[in-house]
């Protein structure tokens, strides 16, 4: 039975590799982990589990070729990029595949990661000719001022489970676009993708060493992860994950003054205000919590919903989640809600619910683990929820709603912002003058209005106070992995 499920599903043989990708060459270890399929436990491979011998070889080998990238005219790393993109939607859909085997996302938000993920090729290879200087006006007759932005160098990119494609390709993008090369340490649950990335680099012709992947096992991330933030050839960190892990990178970063970039934890409010129309709040409301089963970094994590409306909304988002939500594995066609990635996701999401309830929460439907297995769980609304319950105190990252009801437009921007982090925020009404206010007063990197799904690539993606430093995505996006050199031109 377990191979006949397998076939519906096989992992596409060309894209799949198992061992590190250094300097061009594919790289074994002397032991290696499992990657397993998050729906049914199901050992998908064994992937080689690269150590801090192996860190520090893809370090000198991305420095070796840094050189000759950064020297390559901006045309040609943009011709790379772009045949790299070309060659991601060529194989579209077996690139999908994997994420669903590996990470457990419905099939169809796979491939929507994919172009998603392929977008980002495809905007940093244009804008790889648009890094420009400037020409200064100099105070002093015989000199000219000049600054000039070249490359930082190797750069350490860090990336999470959730999005094990775009996640990658939003920050080496912009690296190689900059003319930098980069060491990719992928999250132990899913390194096939990056590695599937790695395969496709190699059939565009991008150079050995410049796009090198160390996937690890968990016991080997911390060591992994040291190296990468304190060998001296590495210049930059960019990181996607928890704000505890960052907090972990930026400390070791420190010792090298190196440039970092870090999209940290999210603890996103959704807002609906009275004068909302009701109906569209919903369906915003339905998009930007149970995509991934909840396993954003952007995510809603609070619904703050006035009392003028509060009941209807309740009621309304109640029968959405009832009617448009399928729990189901990723290769089902009527799936909308895939697994949690693990077991520990899960007791996560239980342990919010049970501490809801036990301080007067409601579940309004859902609540509990799902009979197709231990990773599954119920799309769930709480009302009567308070600031005081866990699951409004901390980020859940799974499918569970919690709703609070509040009075004025003062109260629901105190709430919101009362967390320590920000990094997107969501707002529903059609008030004109309220928005303005509103937007401009939440503390969050990123806002949406009237919109539940705000992530593109022209747009700069990251977050205030402790959810990171620094954007990615955008024209700004490039910036990160710049230096701005000036050059005094004198004796003219």
């Amino acid at each position: 039975p377990a191979a006949a499920r397998r076939g519906s599903w096989a992992l596409p043989a060309a894209l799949v590799r198992r061992g590190g990708l250094v300097g061009g060459r594919w790289v074994e270890t002397a032991a290696a982990f499992p990657v397993q399929d998050p729906a049914s436990g199901e050992e998908l491979g064994r992937v080689a589990d690269c150590g801090p011998a192996e860190a520090r070889e893809a370090v000198r080998a991305a420095h070796e070729a840094g050189a000759a990238w950064g020297r390559l005219p901006a045309k040609e790393r943009s011709l790379q990029l772009r045949r790299w993109y070309e060659l991601m939607l060529e194989n579209k859909e077996e690139l999908a595949r994997i994420i669903t085997a590996e990470n457990g996302k419905p099939l169809k938000e796979a491939q929507g990661e994919i172009l998603y993920s392929a977008s980002f090729l495809e905007w940093f290879a244009e804008e790889a000719r648009r890094v420009y200087g400037d020409v200064i006006p100099a105070s002093a007759k015989d000199r000219r001022i000049l600054a000039l932005k070249q490359p930082v160098g190797v750069a350490a990119i860090i990336t999470p489970w959730n999005f094990p494609s775009a996640m990658i390709t939003r920050k080496v993008g912009a690296a190689l676009a900059a003319g930098c090369t980069v060491v990719v340490k992928p999250a132990e649950d899913t390194p096939l993708s990056a590695l599937a990335l790695g395969e496709l680099a190699n059939q565009a012709g991008i150079p050995a060493g410049v796009y090198n992947v160390v996937p690890c096992s968990r016991q080997q991330t911390p060591a992994v992860g040291e190296v990468l933030c304190t060998d001296p050839l590495v210049a930059k960190i960019s990181f996607t994950g928890s704000t505890a892990t960052g907090k972990i990178l930026l400390k070791h970063a420190a010792g090298t003054v190196k440039r970092v970039s870090m999209e940290l934890g999210g603890h996103a409010p959704f807002i609906v205000f009275d004068s909302a129309n009701v109906d569209r709040a919903v369906a915003g409301a339905l998009a930007s919590k149970y995509r991934n089963s909840g396993q954003t970094c952007v995510c809603t994590n609070r619904f703050l919903v006035q009392k003028g409306i509060h009941d209807e909304f309740v009621e309304k988002f109640a029968k959405a989640i009832e009617r448009e939500l399928h729990v189901g594995s990723g290769f089902d066609a009527k799936t909308t809600q895939g697994p949690l990635i693990n077991e520990k996701a899960v007791e996560k999401v239980e342990r919010h619910i049970n501490d809801a309830v036990s301080q007067g929460a409601s579940i309004v439907t859902g609540g509990k683990r799902h009979s197709l297995g231990k990773n599954f769980f119920e799309p769930t609304l709480l009302s009567n929820v308070s600031t005081k319950m866990l699951c409004t105190q901390e980020e859940t990252f799974g499918p569970l709603a919690p709703v609070i009801k509040f009075d004025t437009e003062a109260e629901a921007i105190a709430i919101a912002n009362a967390a320590n982090v920000g990094l997107a925020g969501y707002f529903y009404s059609q008030d004109p003058a309220q928005i303005w206010r509103v937007a401009e007063q939440l503390e969050v990197g990123m806002v949406g209005v009237n919109e539940g799904i705000i992530s593109s690539v022209e747009s700069p993606f990251g977050g205030v106070k402790q959810s990171g430093l620094g954007r990615e995505g955008s024209k700004y996006g490039i910036d990160e992995y710049l230096e701005i050199k000036y050059v005094c031109f004198g004796g003219l």
